[in-house]
């Protein structure tokens, strides 16, 4: 308990020099940039911490195949950005790190770390559009590549509680399972 809330202490102050309310376009890069690494860190460092290496090798795998799948998508698709600075748009690298590493969290450690990570992440995704840095669907993408990541590499530390999503061709959802 005292690590995760030392760990999201940590994330809120990294964050704590981005203005609550962002006014530019360079204010939400910021804030996209602080979510992304800030997570990246978190999904890194907390099983350092807890003297979990399987963890952290999980986590690096999580991460960088997200990494090397989003640069292999912009190197493939030449999406221009909304700014019109690039054609890097395709997909959002940004969000792919902060989704793989959300789910990383979520999945080793349980929705207690999970719930506030997705919802870093989201900002990340969010931030990148309002920054006219990518198009909604770019961030759609990062989230899926990131998210496929992390479930792909990443095993549970302690499977007593899990959150899983599902999808069929009547709906969706997520479905809790709990083993005592």
């Amino acid at each position: 308990m005292k690590t995760r809330l030392l760990a999201w202490l940590l994330l809120a102050l990294l964050g704590a020099n981005t203005p609550a309310q962002a006014i530019s376009h360079n204010s939400w890069d910021d804030i996209s940039t602080v979510g992304a690494i800030g997570l990246v860190g978190l999904a890194l460092g907390t099983p350092t911490v807890k003297d979990d290496w399987d963890g952290t090798g999980q986590a690096a795998l999580s991460i960088g195949a997200a990494a090397g799948l989003a640069e292999l998508g912009k190197a493939l698709v030449h999406e221009q950005r909304p700014d019109r600075s690039d054609n890097n748009s395709f997909p959002s690298g940004h969000t792919a790190l902060a989704f793989s590493s959300a789910t990383t969290l979520y999945r080793r450690y349980g929705w207690q770390w999970g719930f506030p990570a997705y919802a870093v992440a989201a900002l990340t995704g969010s931030a990148r559009v309002a920054a006219k840095k990518h198009h909604w669907y770019d961030v759609a993408a990062g989230a899926a590549i990131g998210t496929g990541s992390g479930w792909f590499f990443t095993k549970a530390f302690n499977d007593k509680v899990a959150l899983v999503p599902w999808v069929d061709s009547t709906g969706g959802g997520v479905e809790v399972a709990m083993v005592w």
